[in-house]
């Protein structure tokens, strides 16, 4: 620890970026040869601008033997700052970039397939008319799935239905809006509650169910609905995203459990379920230890923009107006 303060504190403007860098790409490949490739810099120059630095801090920071490099216990100290320095000037200059009206970037969003089908596109509309600049990228999968991949770095923000087992502390989350959700089938088929204007879970008993793919939310919601009603529901297909499972319905192949939202875009008849347990809740999910880009952060604000002035009709309510 103490060696770890002395570096610290050796620390001053004339300590050059470039510097740091080099060193990082050593440590990392243990060979000179190896990093200057890597950084595409003459290696002479590179074992220069390392020597600079050690005598800059008045320690070696590697033992050089032929094919066998290693830190010294100074390297070792520096490694971890050096990188948290490197990384905070990347920020900065992604910030600045950032900053000038957004001209130009991109926001990697995850959403489930229900989400896509119905909230996302009016939302990366919005967003592209005052953003025209900004690549939109979308990751559409299961809230499980979404969910390792925003711990992993791999996006900026995702719609997640909440709560999630594995959702861990790492990620901060806000609730948008509760979803209730309705069965779906044929117009052309009789109505699955009959002559009343809703169903429960209980008739869903015995009738043929288009069902989702394994791991997709909607499947497990429905399932253990349906289990916890004293029935195993019977599926009369399976294994499709909810474009595939609205197509089985509309075909008469079934009906399906599936969001309001989409639910008023299908075209096909709407039953909703009596009573309010068969209802979701969406949230939206980013890194706690890594602040969004610009470009995610200010798509969060339009998403939220949106949800406050949007009509959802009776399919969701705002987060905030179910304890009014």
């Amino acid at each position: 620890m103490k060696e770890l303060v002395s570096i610290a504190s050796d620390y001053h403007p004339s300590m050059q970026l470039q510097q740091l860098r080099y060193f990082a790409a050593v440590a990392d490949l243990r060979h000179f040869t190896r990093a200057a490739e890597a950084l595409h810099v003459a290696q002479p120059s590179l074992s220069q601008q390392i020597r600079a630095l050690e005598r800059e801090l008045g320690a070696d920071l590697f033992y050089r033997a032929r094919g066998n490099i290693t830190l010294t216990d100074a390297g070792a100290a520096l490694l971890p700052l050096a990188r948290q320095i490197l990384a905070d000037a990347e920020t900065a200059r992604r910030e600045v970039q950032e900053v000038a009206q957004l001209r130009r970037g991109r926001v990697r969003l995850g959403a489930p397939p229900s989400l896509c089908a119905s909230l996302v596109p009016d939302v990366l509309r919005r967003f592209h008319d005052e953003f025209p600049g900004v690549d939109l990228l979308v990751d559409e999968d299961g809230s499980q799935d979404l969910v390792r991949t925003l711990g992993a770095g791999e996006l900026d923000l995702a719609l997640i239905i909440s709560p999630q087992p594995s959702q861990g502390p790492a990620l901060a989350t806000t609730e948008l809006l509760h979803e209730e959700l309705v069965v779906v089938s044929s117009p052309s088929s009789l109505p699955p509650a009959g002559a009343r204007p809703r169903i429960r879970v209980a008739d869903l008993r015995g009738k043929p169910l288009a069902m989702f793919r394994r791991g997709y939310d909607l499947r497990e919601f429905t399932m253990a609905a349906c289990r916890a009603a004293g029935f195993e529901p019977t599926l009369t297909v399976e294994g499709g995203e909810m474009d595939a499972v609205l197509g089985f319905v509309r075909a008469g192949l079934g009906i399906a459990v599936v969001p309001g939202m989409v639910a008023a875009r299908s075209g096909l008849r709407v039953t909703p379920f009596a009573g309010a347990t068969m209802t979701r809740t969406v949230a939206v999910a980013h890194r706690k230890d890594v602040a969004p880009p610009r470009a995610a952060r200010e798509l969060r604000r339009v998403l939220l923009e949106y949800l406050r002035t949007a009509d959802l009709g009776d399919a969701a309510m705002l987060a905030g107006d179910r304890a009014r």
